[in-house]
């Protein structure tokens, strides 16, 4: 188990003291995000061939989801990820499961988390001085729902009306079950980003927004991050966190400069500064005929590109597809060279 710090949350048998965002950062410098929950699965023996892809696992081997957090918790982890990316009402109904059924596995993601947290919080978080971990509730776009890739492309061309009945209810559930931060995350769409943004608001729920981006400038349907960092920093009270994801790592370091240059231009103007969060993939190419990645990845590894992150001005740094528990740990290792370096900031 990685050594961390801790941060504001004092335990006292089951009552605590709840962190956040900002009290992690401002405690530990960086805030280290999890890994994959798919390629993790995976390595468990998890069987993901299908349209519900890690939501299959919640119903068929819920202890391996468990497992996967405890996993990234015990890597050095101070927040997880939950296994409801792909679990859609629509989605798991057209599966088999009837609407009672779909919504109470999508609370089941959070209280798995829940279980998990606890049980290493009681093992070994709390002696270690471990922070409290936050709870993400993984909320996916509209395009990972038709499972075709569309989460990196966008342009469905489907009314306002039809994404907001996807989202609102799931968002709903998630945010009742329990979790800290509603996770609206793979976003190909400035639009639909803030559509879901507009429900958390109305949810009065904390949530974070993270992109999907095709270089080093423009989100997947092609806005320039840089608008769309100006664009939520302003009248957005519950945003937690602004970033990207799901991309390749070699993108991140210029994305993660035009993020904070928006975010600047936005504060000169009345906005705010929002912490910056990146988890990317670590390095392979996305196939959505065959839904497998493919490709030996970068030649610098991830860690390397983890610290180059933290440089330049991210406030988390995690992974996405294809990362694991081992990456996390490159991550932890990056943390401790960037706080020798005496580079870490506060956010207060």
């Amino acid at each position: 188990m990685h050594e961390r710090p801790a941060a504001f949350s004092l335990r006292k048998g089951m009552d605590f003291m709840k962190n956040s965002v900002r009290d992690i950062i401002d405690q530990n410098g960086v805030m280290v995000i999890d890994g994959s929950m798919s390629t993790a699965l995976e390595h468990l023996g998890a069987n993901l061939n299908s349209k519900l892809w890690t939501a299959r696992a919640l119903a068929e081997s819920p202890d391996l989801v468990k497992q996967v957090h405890l996993d990234y918790f015990r890597a050095g982890a101070d927040c997880g990820i939950t296994c409801s990316y792909q679990a859609t009402i629509p989605g798991l109904m057209a599966n088999g499961s009837t609407r009672e059924e779909a919504e109470q596995l999508i609370a089941r993601s959070v209280e798995i988390f829940i279980e998990a947290r606890d049980q290493w919080w009681q093992e070994e978080g709390e002696k270690a001085g471990r922070a409290w971990p936050l709870c993400l509730a993984g909320i996916g776009p509209y395009g990972a729902y038709l499972a075709d890739g569309s989460e990196y492309r966008g342009h469905y061309g489907v009314s306002d009306e039809v994404l907001d009945k996807f989202h609102r209810r799931r968002m709903e559930i998630l945010h009742q079950a329990g979790a800290d931060i509603l996770l609206i995350e793979t976003q190909p769409s400035l639009h639909e980003a803030l559509l879901a943004a507009g429900i958390a608001e109305e949810l009065r729920a904390d949530y974070w927004i993270s992109f999907s981006c095709m270089d080093e400038k423009h989100i997947c349907e092609g806005d320039p991050i840089r608008k769309c960092a100006e664009v939520f920093a302003k009248d957005h009270p519950h945003l937690q966190m602004i970033g990207v994801n799901c991309s390749k790592p070699v993108y991140i370091e210029g994305l993660v400069r035009e993020l904070r240059a928006g975010l600047q231009q936005a504060q000169k103007d009345g906005g705010r500064m929002v912490p910056i969060g990146v988890y990317p993939n670590s390095g392979e190419e996305y196939d959505a005929v065959t839904k497998t990645w493919h490709g030996t990845g970068d030649a610098k590894n991830f860690g390397e590109y983890a610290l180059d992150y933290m440089k330049a001005g991210a406030d988390a740094v995690g992974g996405c597809c294809t990362t694991v528990a081992s990456h996390v740990e490159q991550v932890i290792a990056a943390w401790k060279t960037f706080l020798e370096s005496g580079s870490a900031r506060k956010m207060r």
